[in-house]
C-alpha cells in the first residue's frame, strides 16, 4: 500500500511537472493555455492522449504544403477580375468599405470583385435543388468541397449526379474532411474514381501518426462549376440538412449561389486546398482557362454585387478572419446582427460586441434553442447571459436548429460563410466567408433576420434568473473549456 501511494504521488507529480511544460512550451493564448491545464492535471494520463491527437501544432510538412500554394496563380487570377476595382459599388452608402476591403486585402490575396450575381438560399432543399441542376448543367469542370459529406440518402444523391457528370467527361474533384464525414471513406468514394473522378482527404486528415491533427478541421464549403458559378456558406451534404432529421427537425441555414467574378477567387481557394492535399505532383491544378475562364463585364446594378472570399486557418499566424470581422464591426454605427450556432467568442471579439452595445449600437445575436454539442451549448448558454447583462440582446431560434453563419452591418456590409462566433472557426479551422459590401444584399439578410425573429423568443435576465444552480456550474464548467472546445 505503501509503494501503491508513492508511485501515484510520483505519477501525479510529473503530470503536473509535464502538464506545465507542455501547455506553456508552445504559443498559444492565456485562455486555451490554462483549459488544457486543467484537463491535464484533472485526467491524469488520459489528458495527455486527448492533447496528443487534439493540441498538437500543425505539422511542419502541412504548414510548408498549405503556405506554399498562396504563390501560385494568383496573380493570373487579380487579372481575369475585371478592372480589380478599389472601391465597393454605387450601393454602399457608407465611406468606411475602402477601409475594410484594404484590411482583408492587405496580404493582396483577398481582391475585391466585382460583377456577381448573388443569390441567398435558407432551406437545404431549394439549396440542394438548384445546386444539383447548376451540376447537371456542367460542361467543363466541378470542383466540391465540403466538411461534411454524407453517407446517407442525399449524399448517395449528389454522389451519383457527380459520377454521371464524371462519365460526361466533366472533370470532377472533390476535397473532404473524413472527420466530419462518417461513412464517406474513399471506397464510397471509388465508384466516381473508377470514372475518371479525383477524391482526397484534405491534408490535416491524413497520416494518423505523423500528420493528422483532430483538432485542424476543412470547415469551407464550396462548390464551383465550369468557374462561372460558385456556392459557399454553411450547408453541408446530408440528410439533416434538408430537414430530414427527427433530432433536429427543420435546419436553418444561409448558403449563397454567384455568378461571376468571385466565382474565381472560390476557384483559387479550392485549387489552393487541392494542391496542398495532393500526394502525387500529376494531380496538381494548374491554372488555365478551363478553370478560370473570363468573366465578361456587366453593369446592371443587381449583378454588379462587391465581394471579397475571405479564407483563414491556422496557418495563420494570426486570426486574420476574425480580426477582419471585429473591423466590419467597429465600422457599426447602428447595428450589428450576428447569427451563429456556437456562441463563444474569445475576449477581443466579446470586447468588440460590448464596446458597440456600450455605444448605442444595438448588437443582436441569434442562436439555436437546442443544442448538437453538449458542453459547447451550455458555454455558448454561458455567454448569452453575460453579453444579455451588458446590453445585446438574445434571440433564441425555436423552430429547428439554427446552423446559419451569417452577419449584417448597419444596411452596407454582410458576410455570409463558414465562421461561427467561436474559438474553433477563429483559430483552428479552415474557414471561407464571402464579404458583401451592398445594400441590397445586406437588407435581404436583415429581413431574414427579422423574419426568422418570428420563430423566436428573446432571452431575459428574468429567464436566466430561473436557471437552477447544477445548469449554471454546467454553464460556468463549459466555459472554462471554451477555448478548446
Amino acid at each position: 500500500m505503501f509503494w501503491d501511494n508513492n508511485w501515484i504521488q510520483l505519477i501525479l507529480a510529473v503530470n503536473t511537472i509535464l502538464a506545465f511544460y507542455v501547455v506553456f512550451h508552445r504559443k498559444r493564448s492565456v485562455a486555451a493555455s490554462w483549459a488544457w491545464l486543467i484537463i491535464l492535471i484533472i485526467f491524469p494520463v488520459a489528458g495527455f492522449i486527448l492533447y496528443g491527437f487534439t493540441s498538437r501544432g500543425l505539422s511542419q510538412e502541412n504548414l510548408f504544403a498549405i503556405n506554399r500554394q498562396k504563390h501560385i496563380g494568383l496573380f493570373k487570377v487579380n487579372q481575369m477580375i475585371p478592372k480589380a476595382p478599389t472601391k465597393a459599388g454605387p450601393s454602399d452608402t457608407s465611406n468606411v468599405a475602402p477601409i475594410l476591403i484594404d484590411y482583408f486585402n492587405d496580404q493582396h490575396e483577398a481582391p475585391l470583385s466585382k460583377n456577381n450575381m448573388v443569390k441567398i438560399f435558407t432551406n437545404g432543399e431549394d439549396k440542394f435543388h438548384y445546386l444539383f441542376n447548376d451540376i447537371q448543367q456542367a460542361q467543363e469542370t466541378i470542383n466540391v468541397e465540403y466538411y461534411s459529406f454524407m453517407n446517407d440518402d442525399l449524399g448517395n444523391t449528389f454522389l451519383d449526379l457527380l459520377i454521371k457528370k464524371a462519365k460526361q467527361g466533366v472533370k470532377v474533384r472533390v476535397i473532404y474532411d473524413p472527420w466530419g464525414s462518417p461513412g464517406a471513406h474513399l471506397a464510397w468514394f471509388q465508384p466516381l474514381i473508377d470514372q475518371g473522378g479525383e477524391v482526397i482527404a484534405f491534408i490535416t486528415a491524413q497520416n494518423m501518426i505523423t500528420k493528422y491533427r483532430m483538432n485542424y478541421h476543412l470547415h469551407r464549403k464550396i462548390v464551383v462549376i465550369d468557374g462561372k458559378i460558385s456556392w459557399t456558406g454553411g450547408y453541408n451534404v446530408g440528410d439533416q440538412y434538408v430537414n430530414k432529421s427527427k433530432r433536429f427537425g427543420f435546419w436553418r441555414d444561409t448558403h449563397v449561389r454567384i455568378v461571376g467574378s468571385a466565382s474565381l477567387l472560390l476557384q483559387e481557394r479550392f485549387a489552393m486546398d487541392w494542391n496542398a492535399s495532393i500526394k502525387n505532383k500529376e494531380q496538381a491544378i494548374i491554372f488555365s482557362s478551363r478553370l478560370f475562364p473570363k468573366i465578361e463585364e456587366n453593369h446592371l446594378s443587381d449583378e454588379n454585387v462587391a465581394t471579397q472570399i475571405v479564407s483563414d486557418g491556422p496557418d495563420q499566424e494570426t486570426p486574420y478572419l476574425r480580426n477582419g470581422m471585429m473591423r466590419l464591426m467597429m465600422a457599426a454605427k447602428k447595428s450589428i446582427w450576428i447569427q451563429t450556432p456556437y456562441l463563444i467568442p474569445d475576449d477581443p471579439m466579446l470586447a468588440t460586441w460590448v464596446t458597440a452595445a456600450h455605444s448605442g449600437v444595438e448588437v443582436r445575436i441569434m442562436i439555436p434553442a437546442m443544442p448538437d454539442h453538449p458542453f459547447i451549448y451550455r458555454a455558448t448558454q454561458w455567454y448569452a447571459r453575460y453579453l444579455l447583462h451588458e446590453g445585446v440582446r438574445i434571440f433564441i431560434y425555436n423552430n429547428g436548429f439554427l446552423h446559419a453563419k451569417t452577419v449584417t452591418i448597419d444596411q452596407n456590409f454582410a458576410a455570409v460563410g463558414s465562421m461561427n462566433q467561436d474559438y474553433r472557426s477563429y483559430e483552428l479551422n479552415f474557414e471561407t466567408d464571402a464579404i458583401f459590401y451592398d445594400c441590397n444584399i445586406t437588407n435581404q439578410l436583415r429581413d431574414i433576420f427579422l423574419k426568422d425573429s418570428e420563430y423566436c423568443h428573446e432571452l431575459t435576465i428574468a429567464d436566466t434568473e430561473n436557471w437552477s444552480r447544477w445548469l449554471r456550474f454546467k454553464q460556468a464548467f463549459s466555459r472554462l473549456l471554451s477555448p478548446i472546445l
